[in-house]
């Protein structure tokens, strides 16, 4: 191994959890260089004493370890295995390590390609949300065995209060997407039961607590729960990024001939919320689809672009309000990389 110890750390894209992470590799004492694609958001940083780089190569030109938190697996894959991406202009014996929710096979293909190369890569997805990473006490899903990771360990535990180690690259994104997919369907029962519970005139935040005191209960519906009743709809994290995600459950399900209905069902729905403009709201936000209109128009949603969209609309048979080749301008693909499944609208009438 080229160096006994960590020196210079670099990290690749400091927005809404990228950059709390960061702040905290900066306070243990690493020298740390930063880049985002727009500069403001990593402006925090820069201040409290990171180096600003204003490229990939120039960020991991020093870099003993450079992390990597991007958006989808298409920017993940431009920023490793791009012609100047960074297998190509980090040094021999660095560290890569991807906190991004991405696609197995994609972790595989950069972890042997490192190898390869002179360099190590593994995929270290984590889960926690925005708070998490404020606080430090993310859990890490690394695809790596314990032992392998030792080197890069210390960095880990700056942001981290768990770290599961899964063994074999690619694994740490299967097991985080085992943590979505059991999640989306926490969500939906929490969405279901939240409007139940009003529809039949019941105090909300009542029988939240009810629910939540046995067997029914989730963290979803105990944390995110209470959220929705009372409107508060801010994201922890955005919509769009679980549609991304239970995507690629249903993409990872599908060559695996598994059918998870679970995941179909709140990817259906998780959609239709981004399509009427809930993308960047948080994933209690669910309970909108339930609610009357005027209210979901309070809180910036849209059923009307759904109209205007259906007239041609080619993907009939998904739900989906939108063509998956054409309507999203580039770097912000639908993160729907799998043939719909038979049938899955969403039967919701909206008022």
């Amino acid at each position: 191994m080229a160096h006994s110890k960590i020196e210079h750390v670099a990290f690749i894209g400091t927005g809404i959890m990228g950059a709390p992470i960061a702040g905290h590799i900066l306070d243990a004492g690493y020298s740390l260089t930063v880049y985002n694609r727009s500069k403001d958001k990593a402006q925090g940083l820069i201040d409290r004493g990171a180096t600003w780089a204003s490229s990939f190569a120039e960020a991991a030109a020093k870099a003993d370890v450079v992390f990597t938190m991007l958006g989808y697996p298409t920017d993940v894959e431009d920023v490793y295995l791009a012609n100047d991406g960074l297998l190509k202009v980090a040094q021999q014996g660095a560290w890569l390590v991807d906190l991004t929710t991405s696609a197995p096979g994609l972790a595989r293909d950069i972890h042997d390609a490192a190898e390869v190369l002179g360099m190590h890569a593994f995929d270290c997805p984590v889960t926690g949300g925005q708070a998490g990473a404020e606080a430090g006490t993310l859990t890490a899903i690394a695809g790596i065995s314990e032992a392998d990771a030792a080197f890069v360990a210390p960095v880990l535990k700056t942001f981290t209060n768990k770290i599961f180690y899964f063994g074999g690259a690619g694994k740490g994104q299967a097991a985080k997407l085992c943590n979505q997919v059991s999640l989306a369907s926490c969500m939906v029962g929490m969405a279901d039961a939240l409007a139940l519970a009003q529809q039949s005139g019941l105090d909300a935040s009542q029988v939240l607590q009810m629910v939540g005191s046995g067997m029914g209960s989730s963290r979803a519906l105990t944390e995110l729960g209470p959220k929705a009743a009372k409107g508060d709809y801010r994201p922890g994290f955005f919509n769009e990024h679980m549609r991304k995600d239970l995507s690629l459950a249903l993409a990872e399900g599908q060559d695996m001939d598994l059918a998870l209905p679970g995941v179909e069902t709140a990817y259906t729905l998780y959609d239709l919320l981004c399509q009427i403009n809930g993308a960047r709201l948080g994933t209690q936000a669910l309970a909108l689809l339930y609610a009357e209109e005027a209210q979901a128009a309070a809180a910036g949603l849209d059923w009307s672009v759904l109209d205007i969209v259906d007239e041609d609309n080619p993907h009939e048979e998904c739900g989906c309000g939108h063509a998956h080749e054409h309507n999203h301008d580039a770097g912000h693909e639908c993160g729907c990389n799998h043939e719909h499944a038979q049938g899955t609208h969403c039967h919701h009438h909206h008022h």
